[in-house]
């Protein structure tokens, strides 16, 4: 049974187009993940399909009689209302069920004809049907999972945390036939976050959402349609197949787009040189031109942003905890006294509840919060990078290429060279014609990533990260655990996204709350399983303790070097020329690199080393094929 169908949808911005002619259908049961970049559309779409936003083009269409339900990122309630009342006012099958019913009830007290007895049996099965003697018990179970303990509190008084809390609750509590997620696990803790993938792999539950948690998307969802340079494309099956199917599909086209290059280079002379009178056989080899022209002109899949900058040399000592405590009024933080001597270039996960006290112990530990008692101790060349949550504070009034040149200038990087603001925001995937827009023109997830690209540039010895998964893309959290892994400083992250935490951490501190923090020596699902071992086994026993070159390919025909139709400058022709060479030359060489890696070395830094130049010389080659093609426009 269908229940959302989408129908060549297009959406633009003025000249920034999100999508174009994209259709999907979400069928009763189905459970999808949508996955994009930051700035694709994303929060867009869900804004069309809620009726907040006009599409340009295209239709939505949702069944008929079917409730749909939408998480948003930014939601509104009435700021003066409390939670139940929120909850009371719900309209709902099963709160129409339930007022039908007691209506019903009070009738037969005082009406005991046959119509009303028939009314009674009548209400009695819709009940029974959509099992709505339950509706009280579920809404106490989703509220107490949620930790969600006083439905007295005005929506006003609540943390953003908390509203995202109450906004879910209200979600599930509805129990809609088509539920819309926009990042579901922002704010949850991680047991809060396995409750939640629990309860939506519900078969009845039909699902699109969108998520950075790629351990929560493989539990609850089994198809991922992805928006990628403004088309949509589908895969079915869990993230690591969306991840090989994606990488075939963009070496397809980058394949496409070299062969549809070379072929234009030499149609480009003929069509130039062609008499004006054309028979029917020269009209359709310019019509086929025009197509190889169109695929040319295509943009390669957009490469990974490349995190390097240079590190502030650190020295032995880092950071030293000595027997610490911290209290608040009503709530402990560190109750028993905790030591810890960081260790250059270890990473350390920390997780907990909510309100255990995890940003505050992060905040002790740059020495933005004072201890109790104890004494927190930092090395002399210790440089802090802090992620928060909260991001930075952007003036929306300034151009993004601003924002940066604010900080610096010129970025040096770890091999002793140094970047413009301009070429680092190229990396970070802000390429020129986006550098210069207005900060209100980015997404949130986008500010996000400007956000990181601010705390890397100060070359930071000791990273903490507070929450950074929220809001990132994916292809941005890949990038940025590709960075850690390598970081040769101190990293501290708090994180709900257990991917992240498993794939970076040596250990955890585990913040079990009422002020007590335990070492575990394993990251986050290591520690789960040691736990429940203990519950199992019901014992107390301690944490564990931590080549031949292939032969070249043929050398690829010359192009013939024709007479431009229109003059160009000496010093243009010389470079055409260049390119024409250059081009050829480029294209063999990465061929040649690309036959070494399928040979299937083992040496781990050979690979790594052929896979950087495949990386440098697909760049150039990228570079001067856009350089020879816009040198083709002026002819």
């Amino acid at each position: 049974m269908n229940l959302l169908s989408v129908n060549r949808l297009s959406k633009a911005y003025g000249a920034k187009v999100l999508f174009k002619n994209i259709s999907f259908g979400i069928n009763y049961g189905d459970k999808v993940a949508l996955v994009a970049k930051n700035g694709s559309g994303k929060t867009t779409l869900f804004k069309i399909l809620k009726g907040l936003e006009i599409a340009d083009e295209g239709e939505v269409v949702f069944r008929k009689d079917i409730s749909v339900g939408f998480l948003e990122q930014n939601f509104e309630f009435d700021e003066n209302l409390s939670i139940q009342q929120l909850i009371d006012t719900a309209d709902n099958q099963y709160v129409k069920c339930q007022r039908n019913y007691d209506a019903v009830i009070k009738l037969s007290e005082t009406d005991h004809s046959d119509k009303t007895a028939d009314l009674l049996e009548q209400a009695l099965h819709e009940m029974n049907e959509i099992g709505a003697w339950d509706y009280e018990k579920n809404i106490l179970e989703i509220l107490s999972r949620l930790q969600i303990t006083d439905t007295s509190q005005i929506i006003k008084t609540l943390s953003g945390g908390q509203k995202k809390r109450v906004a879910l609750a209200l979600t599930l509590i509805n129990r809609p036939n088509l539920i819309i997620m926009d990042e579901p696990t922002n704010h949850l803790d991680i047991e809060m976050i396995e409750w939640l993938e629990n309860y939506l792999q519900d078969g009845a539950l039909s699902i699109l959402l969108v998520t950075h948690d790629r351990y929560f998307l493989d539990e609850v969802c089994d198809r991922i349609i992805e928006i990628d340079n403004h088309d949509l494309y589908e895969y079915k099956g869990n993230f690591d197949y969306y991840l090989e199917k994606k990488a075939e599909r963009e070496q397809i086209a980058d394949a496409e787009i070299d062969k549809a290059r070379n072929l234009y280079r030499k149609e480009v002379v003929w069509v130039r040189k062609m008499p004006k009178a054309r028979g029917t056989k020269s009209k359709s080899r310019v019509d086929a031109f025009y197509e190889i022209e169109k695929k040319a002109k295509q943009k390669r899949a957009e490469k990974k942003i490349e995190l390097v900058t240079k590190m502030e040399r650190m020295g032995s000592k880092v950071v030293e905890l000595h027997r610490i405590t911290k209290k608040y009024p009503r709530r402990n933080i560190i109750s028993d006294p905790f030591t810890y001597t960081f260790i250059p270039g270890e990473k350390i996960g920390v997780v907990g509840n909510n309100g255990t006290g995890k940003t505050t112990l992060l905040n002790i530990i740059q020495g933005k919060e004072p201890v109790d008692t104890g004494k927190v101790s930092l090395g002399e060349t210790i440089v802090f990078g802090y992620y928060s949550q909260g991001g930075m504070q952007i003036n929306n009034d300034k151009r993004i290429i601003e924002i940066i040149k604010d900080i610096a200038e010129h970025i040096p990087l770890a091999n002793g060279s140094s970047l413009s603001a301009s070429q680092l925001l190229t990396r970070f995937n802000f390429p020129p014609n986006v550098q210069f827009s207005y900060a209100h023109t980015l997404s949130g997830g986008e500010k996000r990533r400007l956000f990181l690209l601010t705390v890397l540039m100060k070359n930071p010895n000791f990273l903490i990260l507070d929450e950074p998964t929220n809001d990132l893309d994916i292809v941005t959290l890949q990038t940025l655990e590709d960075f850690l892994e390598e970081f040769k400083g101190c990293v501290l992250i708090v994180s709900h996204d257990r991917y992240f935490i498993d794939r970076l951490v040596d250990h955890t501190f585990v913040l079990e709350g009422d002020g007590a923090i335990k070492d575990f020596p394993g990251n986050y699902t290591e520690y789960r399983l040691w736990k429940s071992s203990q519950k199992t086994e019901g014992s107390t026993k301690d944490m564990p303790v931590l080549e031949e070159i292939a032969p070249p390919a043929p050398k690829p025909e010359k192009p013939k070097t024709e007479a431009p139709a229109k003059k160009l400058s000496y010093k243009t022709q010389r470079e055409l020329q260049d390119l024409e060479v250059e081009i050829p030359h480029l294209e063999l060489k990465k061929k040649e690199l690309e036959n070494r890696l399928a040979e299937g070395l083992s040496d781990y830094n050979q690979i790594q080393k052929i896979s950087e130049e495949v990386s440098k010389v697909t760049l150039e080659l990228d570079a001067k094929s856009t350089r020879w093609l816009e040198i083709q426009e002026e002819l």
